[in-house]
């Protein structure tokens, strides 16, 4: 089975199993686990921050993150297919009582003019006060899509201004590094928040990463207890991140090259990619030229021997490339894909 379905789907490499087997560790509830440490310590420099918090889910992380920058009746505004609002079983409403507000956008990216025509100041009797704004990079829903730093320096501009505080949904922020060739620390050193996945391209079997000021940090721990995510030992899993952080972000370089030729070669074969859009890991196909639904179109390419997922779009199923899909995996599914779906017949 060729596995496309997420970048969730890798699985520690030997040398990442080595590192999470040697581990020191000790209490990560009173900070005395030194594996954890070192990775709060490595990532908050990395992503731009005085401090960082280790927690077990980038879901987590970023509902810690809203937490910690609003309170209950205030709004958020962000891309409407973000993963905060599309993804996270309605956590923005449930574990810190905020308003949702979103914006219809194209490649996930939204314009300093519509975060004026949407922010609402309230008059203290009537309207929830827009205080938060939320920036995905890479956006998901979109295809992994990258926000030029560009971009981000003018929305981050506009918040200062009108008084929002900003949070970056940084899952896939080291795709987007080194897609654009921005520094991480740059990208993230523009946001009162960041979040950071270590499960996907990055390859560890599980954690996230918020981090922040110190004093956001601090009121983002006694959050972290209060949803459940202190832990004991936590520096087993903390190894496999601090791992990642030091051999697995360069490498990411090359699933945006396998992504990139495996859209390439679907394209040639008449199957419906936009290349202009593959800017990372992922490859979204059009199902509509081919009549087909997406549930006939999973099951066809399963048979195959080829897994791909949904899309929030009802005619697009993606591929995501990551560290355990191989030159010999892209080869095989540039044959296997079109087979499946019956494109050359509309080549």
């Amino acid at each position: 089975m060729i596995d496309l379905r997420s970048d969730t789907q890798t699985r520690p490499t030997p040398e990442m199993r080595a590192a999470i087997a040697a581990a020191e560790v000790g209490d990560e509830q009173k900070r005395e686990d030194p594996t954890v440490n070192e990775l709060e310590r490595r990532a908050a420099e990395l992503l731009g921050q005085e401090e960082s918090v280790f927690v077990p889910t980038a879901t987590m992380a970023n509902e810690i993150a809203l937490r910690t920058l609003g309170e209950p009746g205030d709004e958020v505004i962000a891309e409407e297919n973000s993963h905060i609002f599309l993804a996270e079983l309605g956590g923005p409403a449930v574990h810190a009582g905020l308003m949702t507000r979103p914006l219809r956008c194209t490649a996930g990216r939204f314009t300093p003019e519509q975060i004026r025509d949407t922010v609402r100041v309230t008059d203290g009797t009537h309207v929830p006060p827009t205080k938060i704004v939320s920036v995905e990079n890479t956006h998901n829903a979109s295809g992994g899509r990258v926000w030029p730093i560009e971009e981000i320096e003018a929305v981050v501009a506009t918040a200062r201004e009108l008084g929002l505080r900003r949070h970056l949904d940084g899952a896939r922020l080291m795709n987007a590094s080194v897609a654009s060739g921005v520094p991480s620390v740059t990208i993230g050193g523009h946001f009162d928040t960041v979040t950071l996945c270590l499960s996907k391209g990055l390859g560890c079997p599980l954690g996230a990463l918020v981090a922040g000021s110190g004093e956001l940090m601090a009121t983002a721990r006694r959050f972290k207890h209060l949803f459940g995510g202190a832990m004991r030992q936590a520096g087993i899993v903390a190894a496999a991140g601090v791992y990642a952080l030091e051999h697995n972000i360069e490498r990411l370089a090359e699933d945006h090259d396998r992504a990139r030729r495996l859209a390439q070669g679907l394209e040639a074969a008449g199957v419906p990619v936009d290349l202009e859009q593959v800017e990372t890991n992922f490859v979204q196909i059009d199902l509509a030229p081919l009549a087909l639904s997406p549930k006939e179109a999973l099951a066809r390419l399963w048979e195959h021997g080829v897994g791909l997922s949904m899309t929030a779009h009802p005619t697009r199923l993606r591929a995501v490339t990551h560290l355990d899909v191989t030159d010999e995996d892209i080869e095989r599914a540039v044959e296997l894909i079109p087979r499946a779906l019956g494109a050359l017949a509309h080549a």
